[in-house]
């Protein structure tokens, strides 16, 4: 066991981790996935919340199973390595606001940083600005983090703190076997279904949830996380992380050009818009909303499921930032940003301006 833990907390283990999401984020694209969707955080907790009638917006409601499984292999990781540990304490409401707000950026641009880098590796264009906003808004988070950020402490607490999110995501794998799709049907009579749209569009059960665990218990295994990567990248100049990145797009770029899905330019990508600006903002709102979780929305379900509370309650705000983007209007389409989405962003900047300012300790 100790010598698995070691290969995959090294360079290499980082690299085979990025490039096995960058594989299998492909394949599940191809077996029913949206396009340059194969995993999205962001979009399937979207989903996921749509499915649960939180929003009403019904071409996006469908309950992924892979969610459940990086939770679910994650839990499986932390509890065979001995590192599950229930925690919480630091500043979950602080972490909750900013988990909404990192929904509602990341709704804008129309996907998570895996899904930046994904569509990236499909040949989309308009995620070069959407990754360019995700490194500046990572970048403020830095600066705040010089200034002395800091949310607290998390503290040790009862095992049954740190199970909660997993048995929701038990939970919600129940219901997904229980009451699935039916043929034509918008309703299970429990969740709620796309008849069409990208909620339709989904893998199939088996497949997404075996590669959500594996996805769960490597990442745990080797703390991958975007987020962390651009900031160890900024802050140390550590490049740890951020060659797990680096293969990810490689492997996901190769796998596209085997399967045939990679089509390079700007206009009529699959779930993406093409208003700049909304692409640069949105994600620069949520690089910074997830520097100051603390870890991007991949990173936050690995952490629910080895015991961490804080990470599961920024998941929850994620969940309800769903739901207030396609409530009002915030979120984008195809045909381009939400009609409140740039009041939206606006507030969010300044929200998380606030949270990065006033959230200091100073103590030497």
């Amino acid at each position: 066991m100790n010598g698995l833990k070691n290969i995959f907390a090294g360079r290499w283990g980082i690299i085979g981790v990025g490039a096995v999401i960058g594989i299998l984020a492909p394949l599940l694209q191809k077996f029913g996935n949206p396009g340059n969707m194969g995993i999205c955080v962001a979009c399937f907790e979207r989903d996921i919340a749509g499915a649960l009638g939180l929003h009403r917006a019904a071409v996006v409601q469908y309950m992924r199973p892979e969610i459940i499984g990086f939770v679910l292999g994650s839990l499986l990781a932390a509890y065979l390595f001995k590192e599950f540990r229930a925690r919480a304490g630091s500043a979950p409401i602080v972490r909750f606001v900013l988990g909404v707000f990192a929904m509602i950026g990341a709704l804008v641009f129309l996907g998570c940083p895996w899904r930046t880098l994904l569509r990236l590796a499909g040949g989309d264009g308009n995620a070069i600005l959407g990754l360019l906003g995700l490194i500046f808004g990572i970048w403020i988070g830095t600066l705040f983090f010089r200034g002395g950020y800091n949310l607290g402490r998390s503290q040790p607490t009862l095992t049954p703190v740190g199970w909660i999110l997993p048995l929701i995501m038990m939970g919600f794998l129940f219901l997904r076997i229980i009451f699935p799709p039916l043929e034509g049907q918008e309703s299970s009579g429990v969740l709620l279904y796309s008849a069409k749209g990208p909620g339709a569009m989904h893998a199939p059960l088996v497949m997404s949830l075996i590669a959500g665990v594996a996805v769960g218990f490597l990442a745990q295994r080797s703390r991958f996380c975007t987020m962390g990567a651009f900031r160890d990248l900024i802050l140390f100049r550590q490049l740890h992380l951020f060659s797990g990145v680096v293969a990810l797009i490689v492997a996901a770029f190769i796998m596209n050009m085997i399967l045939g899905q990679f089509h390079p330019g700007f206009q009529n990508q699959p779930i993406a818009h093409t208003m700049g600006l909304w692409n640069f903002s949105g994600m620069a709102l949520a690089g910074l909303a997830f520097a100051l979780a603390g870890g991007c929305p991949g990173r936050q379900l690995f952490l629910a499921g080895e015991g961490d509370g804080d990470a599961a309650i920024f998941v929850l705000g994620m969940i309800v930032g769903a739901a207030f983007a396609h409530n009002f209007g915030l979120a984008s389409s195809p045909q381009g940003i939400g009609p409140h989405g740039i009041a939206a962003v606006v507030v969010g900047i300044f929200v998380c301006l606030f949270i990065g300012g006033t959230m200091r300790n100073k103590v030497a």
